[in-house]
C-alpha cells in the first residue's frame, strides 16, 4: 500500500458493527465486563480506547513500526519516552532541538538524575565524542528546529548500534509523508503532531511510534501508568487531519521551495536555512534519506527590531507560536519557541534576535510572497 493510500486506509478503517466509513468517536471512561476480569479488549479508557486504538494503529502504519502510541501532546509524548531511562542514565541531545525539549531535559529531567549533553547531531564526530559508559539514548531532530540542520539517520543508527544505544528520532517537520526514521534504523520515532498530523491548528497532541514489541511494552505500561493519553475526540480528529496530510505536503513543500529560493535572492536577507537548497549543507543527506524537504524555513533579517517590523507588517503570515497547519505562521524564535533556552547558549547555536521561522501554510504562492516582499520592504 502506497503513502497516500495508507493514509485515507492504513490503521483501523470505519466501523464494522455499522458500516460507518469514520471511525466512531467512544466517549467513554470505562466499559462492561462479561465476568470479573473478563472483558472485550477495553476495561478503562487510560489503557485502552476504540478512537485512540485505531489513531495509534494508524501511525504505526504510517511510520512502519510495530505499535503506536498517543499522548495529550508532544511534549507528553517526549516526556514518557524519557521515563524508560533510569536515574544515572545519561543522554546525548541534539542541540538545536525545540526549546520545550531544551527546558524537561535541562530542567526537570536532570533533577531526577536523567542526563544530557547537548551536541550538533550533524556532526557524528561531536555525538561520539558525547557517548559515556553511562550513556542509553541518541534524541535528534532532523531537520532541527529552528535551524533546520539535517542529520543523517542512517550514521547515527550505526553508532547507537556499535554502542548499545537507542536512538530516538523527532520526525515531526517532516512527517511520515515525507521520512520514515524506524525504517533508517531508528529505534523510536515521535511527533508533535498538534503540527502537521493534525494540520489545522484545534488539537495538541502528542504520537510515539516503536520498531520492536519489547520496546512497545515498556511504552505501553508508561503510557498506562503516567497517564497523559489523547482524548477519543482528539485522537478522532487528529485521523481526520491525517487523512489530507499528503495533499497538504506537497502543496506546503511546493511553496517552500518558491519562497526559500525567492529570499536567497534578495540582498536585504543575511542567511536562509532551508534543507531543499542547493548550498545547504545537509541537502544531499536529505535528499537520500526523506522523500521531501518539508514546509518550515527560517531566515535571518540582520537584528531583532528588523524583525519585529516584518512581523508586524504581514498579512497572511499569523504571528503565532506552532507550525504545520494549513495556515502560514511566522514567528522569532530566540523570542518565543526558544525563549526557555538561556540568550548566551542561543547565540552559540546561532539563534539570533534576527532570526524568523516560518510555517509555510497552503495559501496560494504569490499571495504569501506578496506578503513577505511588502513585510520586508
Amino acid at each position: 500500500m502506497r503513502i497516500d493510500t495508507k493514509l485515507i486506509h492504513g490503521g483501523i478503517f470505519g466501523d464494522e458493527r455499522t458500516g460507518a466509513v469514520s471511525v466512531p468517536i467512544y466517549q467513554v471512561s470505562t466499559y462492561k465486563q462479561d465476568a470479573i476480569g473478563q472483558h472485550r479488549g477495553y476495561e478503562y479508557s487510560r489503557t485502552g480506547n476504540p478512537t485512540r486504538e485505531a489513531l495509534e494503529k494508524l501511525i504505526a502504519d504510517l511510520e512502519n513500526g510495530s505499535r503506536g502510541f498517543a499522548f495529550a501532546s508532544g511534549m507528553a509524548a517526549i516526556s514518557t519516552v524519557t521515563s524508560l531511562f533510569d536515574q544515572g542514565d545519561h543522554l546525548v541531545m541534539g542541540d538545536d532541538v525545540y526549546g520545550g525539549t531544551y527546558r524537561v531535559m535541562s530542567k526537570v529531567f536532570n533533577r531526577l538524575g536523567i542526563w544530557s549533553d547537548f551536541v550538533d547531531t550533524s556532526c557524528p564526530e561531536e555525538v561520539e565524542a558525547a557517548i559515556r559508559p553511562e550513556t542509553k539514548a541518541i534524541f535528534m531532530e532532523t531537520p532541527s528546529n529552528p535551524l533546520l540542520k539535517v542529520t543523517d539517520i542512517g550514521k547515527m543508527a550505526e553508532i547507537c548500534r556499535s554502542h548499545g544505544l537507542l536512538l530516538i528520532v523527532d520526525n515531526t517537520f517532516l512527517t511520515p509523508y515525507w521520512q520514515n526514521p524506524l525504517d533508517l534504523g531508528a529505534d523510536i520515532v515521535l511527533h508533535s503532531a498538534t503540527k502537521y498530523l493534525g494540520g489545522h491548528s484545534d488539537v495538541v497532541s502528542g504520537l510515539v511510534v516503536v520498531k520492536d514489541e519489547e520496546l512497545g511494552e515498556r511504552i505501553h505500561f508508561l503510557q498506562n501508568s503516567m497517564g497523559g493519553i489523547l482524548p477519543p475526540h482528539d485522537s478522532w480528529l487528529l485521523i481526520r487531519g491525517i487523512k489530507t496530510l499528503g495533499l497538504r505536503m506537497r502543496q506546503h513543500e511546493a511553496t517552500s521551495r518558491k519562497l526559500a529560493e525567492w529570499l536567497k535572492g534578495r540582498s536585504d536577507i543575511e542567511q536562509v536555512f532551508y534543507p531543499g537548497l542547493q548550498d545547504h549543507p545537509g541537502h544531499s543527506i536529505a535528499a537520500k534519506q526523506a522523500r521531501g524537504f518539508g514546509g518550515m524555513i527560517s531566515f535571518d533579517v540582520g537584528g531583532g527590531s528588523r524583525a519585529e517590523q516584518v512581523l508586524s507588517k504581514t498579512r497572511f503570515f499569523t504571528l503565532a507560536e506552532s507550525l504545520g497547519a494549513v495556515e502560514s505562521l511566522i514567528s522569532v524564535p530566540a523570542r518565543m519557541t526558544h525563549a526557555s533556552i538561556p540568550p548566551e547558549r542561543r547565540r552559540e547555536l546561532g539563534i539570533t534576535d534576527g532570526l524568523i521561522r516560518i510555517s509555510v501554510g497552503v495559501e496560494d504562492p504569490e499571495d504569501l510572497l506578496g506578503d513577505l516582499d511588502q513585510a520586508l520592504r
